[in-house]
C-alpha cells in the first residue's frame, strides 16, 4: 500500500522505465545511471521516480532487475491481462488489431465493433467485429476495461458514450476530438497531428543544433 500519491508525470515515464529493462535478466543488478541511459532520462529523474514505490535498490550497487520489473508492473496494474475493445475497424483500427506489441504485452483485444455492414461478421486476427450498437450489452459479458476509439471525429463521443455504459474505466482516443465523460473514466487523446507540431516547434529551436 502507498503512503502517498504518485505524480502522474512520474506515472508516465514507468512504462518506458520498464520497457528499457524488459529484454534484461531479472538476476541483473544495474546502477540508476546505466537504467537511466537505457530509459533516455538522468539518474536523478530515475532515483526520484523509483523513491514512490518505497526502498528498492541496493546500497553502493543498484537495483535488483526482477524486483523492479515486478514493482513497476504492480504500480502500473499490469501484473495481470487486461482485456481491451477497439471501435472502429478502419486502416488504424485493423493495425491495432494485428500489432505484435498488443498481443505480446498485457493487453489483449477482446472485441472489435464497426458500424458498417461490409464490415460486421468478419474476422481479423481472430476477432470477430461486432455492431457498434452491442458495445453496452457485450462489454460487461467480456469483462472488457479499456476502449480504444479509432473512429472518425464526428460519432467519437457517441462511442464514448457506449462504452461507458458498457462499463469501461479507460478510454485510449485517437480521434481528433475531446470527449466529455465522468471524472471516474480516464481518457487518453492520441492526436497524431498535435505530436507532429509539437516536433516540427522543437526541431526549428536552434538552440538544438
Amino acid at each position: 500500500m502507498l503512503k502517498f500519491k504518485i505524480p502522474e508525470v512520474a506515472i508516465e515515464r514507468f512504462p518506458i522505465y520498464l520497457r528499457s529493462i524488459d529484454n534484461l535478466p531479472d538476476n541483473f543488478i544495474l546502477s540508476s545511471n546505466k537504467i537511466a541511459k537505457l530509459a533516455g532520462t538522468t539518474a536523478n529523474q530515475l532515483r526520484k521516480d523509483l523513491s514512490y514505490l518505497g526502498w528498492l535498490g541496493i546500497r553502493g550497487k543498484g537495483y535488483k532487475i526482477g524486483k523492479l520489473k515486478k514493482e513497476i508492473a504492480r504500480i502500473l496494474n499490469i501484473d495481470k491481462k487486461w482485456k481491451v475493445a477497439i471501435v472502429g475497424v478502419g486502416k488504424l483500427g485493423s493495425a491495432l488489431l494485428a500489432y505484435p506489441g498488443l498481443k505480446k504485452g498485457k493487453f489483449q483485444v477482446e472485441l472489435a465493433f464497426d458500424n458498417d455492414p461490409l464490415k460486421i461478421g468478419k474476422t481479423i486476427e481472430k476477432v470477430t467485429i461486432q455492431n457498434v450498437e452491442k458495445i453496452p450489452e457485450l462489454l460487461p459479458l467480456h469483462r472488457v476495461k479499456i476502449g480504444i476509439i479509432t473512429t472518425p471525429s464526428e460519432v467519437a463521443q457517441d462511442v464514448a458514450d457506449k462504452l461507458i455504459k458498457g462499463k469501461v474505466r479507460g478510454i485510449l482516443n485517437f480521434a481528433p476530438v475531446q470527449l466529455a465523460a465522468p471524472k471516474r473514466i480516464k481518457i487518453r487523446n492520441v492526436d497524431i497531428s498535435i505530436l507532429l507540431e509539437t516536433v516540427s516547434f522543437f526541431i526549428t529551436q536552434k538552440s538544438l543544433f
